[in-house]
């Protein structure tokens, strides 16, 4: 019996289901830390960017931003796992 759609890992983070995932992994540890770095700066600015535009009533900016920060931060935990 497959498990539930809830319990797989791609619906959590679906970055997992795709393919370049594999290279992403296979790159050298300290290329993986660098590029980890760097999407944890883009999404922390990405989130601060939101709440901005969300003060400034940009609904469609905020919203663009928490993606822009959704997917860094899922690409960065694909990294890691």
């Amino acid at each position: 019996m497959s498990p539930s759609r809830s319990a797989r890992r791609e619906v959590g983070n679906p970055v997992l289901g795709l393919p370049a995932v594999t290279a992403l992994r296979r790159l050298d540890p300290a290329v993986t830390a660098a590029l980890a770095a760097v999407l944890g700066d883009l999404a922390a600015d990405a989130r601060r960017r939101a709440q901005i535009s969300w003060a400034q009533n940009k609904g469609v900016m905020a919203a663009y931003w928490k993606a822009v920060g959704a997917y860094a931060t899922h690409i960065r935990r694909a990294l890691r796992s």
